[in-house]
């Protein structure tokens, strides 16, 4: 049985308490909906790769109060310092090497020397964790490998019964996971691209080779029908995701604006997975700023299933 609760002051006081008490539950943040556990407690952790079906090699963020919460779990240079003054609270996860005795229970990191941290800035969230007072683990809010929740009903649609709590904050108001960086050294690499454009934070070197982060599974984001890109007009059984002059079934965007094709990104795939159309189609999109964002979860979700 899940429980939906308003995202107001009581609904927070009882997400609080269900943490306090081991549990997972969903929370809306900036970007998408996370299913958020203790960080420091291995079996909440370990609740959450259960709920999603998530392959325990792939590990999770972890969601921080501010900087000086963040110091405690991961060391931070002086460029990760530059990067979370600019970009925090926001849809920027640093992926750095982790504190020795941070306190983190091994499977967040799926055994690897680095930490994904991320300060969420969605109000909700920002709540949750200042009364809950330790670090949250929280990968989105979906089965593993299915279309990312952006509002309380997907989290229902994919984890309902898998779940004791939903807290229902709205539509998420980014749409896409936060971008992911990896720094090391002076090197900045780009591991995931999100909500701001990659141009901006100052990328020195490629990505390597092995998941270190999430979001880096070549089959992603997946419907459940066939999905084929950069389509200008639907097949026979297609349901067609439009951007700007491309009208479809329903348009991302009829501007072309690439910010609001990135919010409704994953409410359009849900609506088109639900349409009963055999496949699915989407217009190209402008691989700048946030659109290679979106073109790398389009990418990834029409990619051949494992």
């Amino acid at each position: 049985m899940t429980e939906t609760v308003a995202a107001d002051a009581a609904g927070i006081a009882r997400a609080v308490a269900f943490l306090a008490q081991g549990h997972v539950v969903a929370l809306p943040t900036e970007t998408v909906y996370g299913l958020a556990g203790d960080a420091t407690d291995p079996a909440a952790v370990a609740a959450i790769y259960a709920a999603k079906g998530r392959p325990g090699f792939n590990p999770l963020i972890v969601h921080v109060a501010d900087l000086a919460a963040a110091e405690q779990l991961v060391e931070v240079d002086d460029i990760a310092r530059a990067l979370a003054d600019r970009f925090w609270p926001g849809p920027l996860t640093l992926v750095l090497p982790a504190r020795p005795g941070n306190g983190i229970a091994p499977d967040v990191t799926a055994d690897l020397a680095t930490l994904a941290v991320r300060v969420p800035a969605h109000p909700v969230m920002r709540a949750v964790l200042t009364a809950f007072g330790r670090p949250l683990a929280a990968p989105s809010a979906n089965a593993s490998g299915t279309i990312s929740p952006t509002t309380a009903a997907h989290v229902a649609a994919s984890l309902g019964g898998r779940i004791p709590l939903i807290v229902d904050g709205g539509a998420t108001p980014g749409g896409l996971e936060s971008a992911i960086v990896r720094v090391d050294s002076d090197r900045v690499s780009l591991l995931r691209p999100g909500g701001i454009d990659a141009a901006l934070l100052g990328i020195t070197a490629a990505a390597g080779p092995g998941i270190v982060a999430p979001g880096q599974l070549a089959s992603h984001y997946a419907p459940t029908q066939p999905l084929r890109l950069d389509a200008t007009c639907a097949e026979a059984g297609e349901f067609l995701i439009g951007f700007g002059p491309v009208a479809g079934d329903l348009n991302l965007s009829e501007l072309g604006d690439l910010d609001e094709a990135a919010a409704a990104l994953f409410a359009a795939l849900h609506a088109a997975q639900a349409s009963g159309a055999k496949r699915i189609a989407v217009a190209p999109i402008p691989e700048t700023g946030v659109g290679a964002a979106i073109n790398d979860r389009l990418r990834r979700a029409a990619a051949p299933r494992p």
